[in-house]
Order: structure tokens, then C-alpha cells, then sequence
């Protein structure tokens, strides 16, 4: 065989194996489009007007875990609100509660620990450029963008990696099962002003159950240099009224 034979060979082979890449390839659009199909589809998710949903939060602290019940409401287009109500009698300081609300526009805090504050910069961003019941259903409209990472190991799944970029505020990484399409995590840097440095802030997901054809991870971990929590939800409703003044600053 001569060597300019050899040579279109290899060329030959290297075509196709290109070709092959290629279409094994998947886009950013691809990925969103089958991780929303697998968690119920745009149809499922377009009938979701609200979500109400309850179970129990377990804090890391330096003292030892403590436990109490949690809340978490949504309202479409972005409104959300979670209470927190921790027992932490065992160190002197009663029951604590965490209010933490957000009305599309102005976010909230009210601490019974901390004190009452308002949320502001990034944290007050990234509330923004979230919405219910999915913020990848209409990104494009809001000014966002959606890069595909390439894959990564997400504990032992293989997973793709979507960054999502807003129009102001973080970027989110979104890391999608590479078999089931399910969400496993997040991760997002915020730049906290006390601490004068930006935190990494990871939240993974689990114990998916179907509730009204959409699928709800059941079981969220949040974990940063700041603190650890884990909440295990009991409940979820769809569609049901809330009162509007839930997510707003109470009034003075």
C-alpha cells in the first residue's frame, strides 16, 4: 500500500470520526429542552402558577445539628418566601425564625437572631433572575444566556454542565444528569459585603417525586463556607391561593 494511500485512509478516518463527534455532540438548547422534558415537560410546567411546601430543616452549627420546620412559597412570575423556625433553646437562645421574603422586586429578611434587614447586591440578583416554575423556560426572553460546560463528575453521576448568565448578577452552574436529565446541583458564587469576599454557595438535589405531572426534588442540601443545611420536604401543592402580602416587607 503506498503511503498516499495510507494518508487518504487516515484522512477517510479522521472525516468520520469528526462526523461522529459531531453528532454525539449536544448543544446548550438540547440539554435544557431534555432536562425540562424530564422534569414533566413545558406543558406540566406551564399550568404551575404557585407551589407551597413544607417539611424540616436541619442546621449545621458549631454546637451540634439543630432541627425545626421549614416552609417555602412561590408565586409565578418570581415571588418566593421560606420560613425557618429553629429550636436552639439548648444554647440559650429559644426558638429562632428566619423570614426571608422576596415580592419580584425588593427582598427581605426578618431575623429574630441577626436582626431584620434587607437583601441587597448579589444575593438580591440572584433572586431576581430566578422565577417560577423554572427559570430556564423563558431565559432567552429575559436577556440571559445558556453555555454548555462540557461534562463533569457531579459526585458519582457524570453530568452536563450548563452556565447560565443573567443580564446582571452571578452566573449559576446547573449540573444535569447525563442519564436522567434530573437536575443534581447548583452552584453560585455571591459576593457577601460583611464578610468583604465572594462565597461559594452549592445546593444538590434529590428524593425526586412526581406531584400534579412535574417532578420536585424532595430533598435539598445547601452548603457554603457560612453554614450547611439540609431540608427534607414532606409536602408539596400546587396552585393554591397565597396571600400576596407574604412576600412583601410587613408593613412598619
Amino acid at each position: 500500500m503506498s503511503l498516499k494511500t495510507v494518508a487518504r485512509l487516515l484522512l477517510i478516518s479522521g472525516l468520520i470520526c469528526g462526523w461522529v463527534q459531531t453528532i454525539s455532540a449536544q448543544t446548550a438548547d438540547e440539554v435544557v429542552e431534555k432536562y425540562l422534558a424530564a422534569i414533566g415537560g413545558r406543558a406540566a410546567l406551564g399550568k404551575l402558577k404557585s407551589r407551597s411546601m413544607v417539611g424540616t430543616v436541619t442546621l449545621s452549627t458549631p454546637v451540634g445539628n439543630v432541627s425545626g420546620p421549614v416552609e417555602v412559597l412561590n408565586q409565578a412570575p418570581s415571588k418566593t418566601r421560606s420560613v425557618m423556625k429553629l429550636d436552639l433553646s439548648g444554647v440559650g437562645l429559644g426558638q429562632v425564625v428566619v423570614d426571608q421574603r422576596f415580592d419580584g422586586e425588593a427582598g427581605y429578611v426578618l431575623d429574630t437572631l441577626q436582626g431584620n434587614r434587607a437583601i441587597t447586591g448579589d444575593a438580591l440578583e440572584n433572586m431576581k433572575n430566578s422565577s417560577f416554575p423554572n427559570a430556564l423556560l423563558n431565559y432567552k426572553e429575559t436577556g440571559s444566556t445558556v453555555e454548555l460546560g462540557g461534562k463533569e463528575k457531579a459526585g458519582e453521576r457524570d453530568a452536563y454542565v450548563l452556565i447560565g448568565k443573567p443580564k446582571s448578577g452571578p452566573a449559576i452552574r446547573l449540573y444535569i444528569d447525563a442519564e436522567s436529565y434530573l437536575p443534581i446541583k447548583t452552584v453560585v458564587k455571591i459576593n457577601v459585603p460583611q464578610l468583604g469576599r465572594e462565597v461559594e454557595q452549592t445546593s444538590e438535589f434529590s428524593d425526586y417525586r412526581e406531584v400534579d405531572g412535574v417532578k420536585i426534588a424532595f430533598q435539598v442540601k445547601s452548603s457554603s463556607p457560612l453554614q450547611t443545611y439540609v431540608i427534607n420536604f414532606t409536602k408539596a401543592e400546587h396552585n393554591t391561593d397565597i396571600d400576596q402580602s407574604l412576600f412583601s416587607k410587613p408593613a412598619q
